[in-house]
């Protein structure tokens, strides 16, 4: 038989793990995309690697994986480039191997079982290899990995260490070498030795084209919850949402609009098998011969659905977690991602089962339609925007990855995404105005005022006390507020007038409150004319005559220093955080305009609406940290894990 002609990528992997092995690498992990050829890799390498020096008996070779589908491709794989090596499959009752041949294809399922085990002595082995290898930090896999391995911790704390005649390469290939439920790796694996991603593939044309459409649907993902091991929606939670007629409608729909006249073979992926059921019966009423297979479905069931859907005898297969590893369907041409996922594997999973090449059938490229939610926006989901770092809520439309990537910012700065707070406002008179709210009612900008803008809008001393709040003080005759009102999408501004009727002193002497009920004064759509009328009111019904100059930002009054009184208020006010602060040493050239400011703000809610936004601002920042963490966990380098 003539020797296998590799591509140059997959004669680079194997260098790269031989070279590791040399080094004294023993478990060493390969990341390569769906479509790759991991399978003629890792038995390419299984074919020139020796047994060692110290066992010159140990040939054969151990490869498991996760399910029957992927041992018969293995093993057929196997045969068909080695016709003269020996191979046998160890799974489940048909299937009973020896443990003599060259090569054997197990089940870890299987291998779970002592007796099964047992079969494969370490004396014999020169190597093992385990495809879908992200699985491999699982209580499972090392339960088997320990027998191998005295590194591998083995969860059974009272199972004992064995002692081997040798070392045995531990080999592991993935198309998504990293876990999101943040098991690590590093347990199984001491390095990656090689790694490429899918679009080093498309671009080098080692996989089909893509293009893809992204679909905003009316989904609101902010309450289904997370699964707190694995980090992605709860399947439950998510089905609620997704799993409606609105949406499976617009997946039916989409999908002929979009692919139906061109494509033929669409595999989609649903949430749940409710969802696999419910949304095969949407295609059928559109009539689309449409069929599904979940995890229930028999085993010789499930291979007939896929040899037909390979064969082109239906157009639709609608599927629940099955397909998403080891699916060699090269006729594949259209991808539906009918499920949010927070798991990039797992979207990268599903994107792959498209991507390999298909002459026979005519395939060009593949089509990927995904569905994003398309009003709140949950951190952390992934879809075809975010892939190549666009905003959720970009409108993508039978895009190749090529066009995306000139979309994609040249600095996407994601604090700067998530944390930015300026809002700038076109309107008349004055021309432009930025809106500034400066929450903390100690904030050392433009004498404390709270929001900077308001000097654009009014010559009178108004404070900012956030969320859009504003007070004016009419120099113990009361005080004015304009605050938002909210009435669906449309917001104006309403101003009401709090008349004091005795000062503060008098007051507190008799227990009693010094103002009297507020009242409306006026409303308007924008808070330039609420200003406007304010000021105006105040001249006219509060401070007659030359009193309102008192109010004004420039009132001699407010230079001079601020009384002790004042510098008294702020700190029993502020409490801790004046010690905290250091708030005494601050305040000594504080004046008294400056003083009535924070006062004022103190009094009119700043401190607890800034306590407030502080306390969210810090949830809000753990949360993203702790989603950036469990993201850095699905990038895969190469080097030590």
């Amino acid at each position: 038989m003539s020797p296998i002609v590799l591509r140059p990528y997959q004669e680079a992997c194997i260098q790269a793990c031989q070279t590791a092995l040399t080094a004294g690498a023993r478990r060493i992990g390969v990341s390569m995309p769906t479509g790759a050829g991991k399978t003629t890799v890792f038995i390419a390498l299984l074919s020139r690697l020796s047994p060692p020096a110290q066992s010159p008996l140990a040939s054969k070779s151990l490869i498991i994986v996760n399910s029957i589908e992927l041992a018969r491709q293995a093993a057929s794989q196997a045969a068909a480039l080695h016709p003269n090596w020996r191979i046998e499959i160890e799974q489940g009752i048909k299937h009973k191997a020896s443990g003599l041949a060259d090569v054997t294809v197990a089940t870890f399922q299987t291998l779970l079982q002592p007796r099964r085990l047992d079969k494969f002595r370490p004396e014999t082995l020169k190597a093992i290899v385990i495809d879908e290898a992200h699985h491999a930090a699982a209580p499972s896999y090392r339960r088997i990995l320990s027998r191998f391995d005295p590194a591998i911790k083995n969860p059974d704390t009272t199972h004992p260490v064995p002692i081997l005649p040798h070392s045995i390469p531990i080999i592991g290939f993935s198309a998504t070498f990293s876990r999101h439920d943040g098991l690590a790796l590093g347990s199984v694996f001491e390095e990656i030795v090689y790694h490429r991603d899918f679009f080093q593939m498309i671009k080098e044309q080692w996989l089909c084209n893509v293009r893809f459409t992204t679909v905003r649907a009316n989904i609101n993902l902010q309450e289904v919850t997370v699964n707190a091991k694995t980090g992605d929606f709860n399947a439950t939670s998510l089905a609620h949402v997704i799993n409606t007629d609105t949406v499976n409608n617009l997946v039916v729909r989409s999908w002929l609009d979009r692919a139906a006249a061109d494509r033929r073979s669409t595999l989609v992926f649903c949430v749940n098998r409710a969802h696999v059921r419910r949304l095969t019966q949407v295609f059928r009423d559109f009539g689309v011969d449409a069929r599904y297979l979940h995890a229930a479905t028999p085993a010789s069931e499930r291979q007939s659905l896929v040899a037909d859907f390979k064969a082109g005898v239906f157009p639709v297969l609608v599927n629940c977690a099955i397909l998403t590893e080891g699916a060699d369907i090269p006729s594949i041409d259209c991808v539906i991602i009918a499920r949010p996922t927070r798991s990039r594997n797992l979207f990268a999973q599903m994107i792959g089962r498209g991507l390999r090449q298909s002459p026979a059938t005519g395939k060009v490229y593949c089509r990927i339609m995904d569905f994003v939610d398309s009003g709140s926006r949950v951190v952390g989901v992934f879809s075809t925007p975010t892939l190549f770092g666009l905003d959720p809520g970009e409108v993508i439309d039978d895009e190749t990855p090529s066009e995306l990537e000139s979309r994609t910012p040249s600095l996407y700065d994601v604090d700067d995404a998530l944390n930015g707070s300026d809002i700038s406002n076109n309107v008349p008179d004055p021309t432009s105005v930025t809106y500034v709210d400066y929450e903390d009612p100690l904030a050392f900008i433009d004498n404390f005022s709270g929001a900077p803008h308001v000097s654009k809008l009014s010559p009178n001393a108004w404070v900012g006390c956030g969320n859009d709040t504003y007070i004016l003080e009419c120099l113990g005759k009361g005080y004015i507020r304009i605050e938002p009102v909210h009435e669906g999408d449309i917001v104006h501004y309403r101003a009401t007038f709090t008349e004091a009727t005795m000062d503060g002193f008098s007051a507190r002497t008799m227990k009693l409150s010094p103002y009297m009920r507020k009242r409306v004064i006026m409303t308007s759509e924008s808070l330039i004319d609420a200003f406007k009328g304010c000021d105006t009111y105040v001249a006219q019904k509060v401070l007659r005559g030359g009193q309102s100059l008192s109010l004004l930002r420039t009132a001699p009054w407010r230079k001079t220093p601020a009384s002790e009184s004042q510098k008294a208020i702020i700190l029993k006010r502020w409490g801790k955080r004046a010690r905290e602060d250091d708030i005494t040493h601050k305040l000594q050239n504080l004046n008294k305009g400056e003083a009535a400011n924070i006062i004022t703000r103190l009094r009119h809610g700043a401190q607890a609406y800034y306590e407030k936004k502080t306390k969210e601002g810090r949830k809000k920042l753990m949360a993203i940290e702790k989603e950036r963490e469990r993201q850095k966990r699905e990038v895969v380098r190469v080097g030590p894990m």
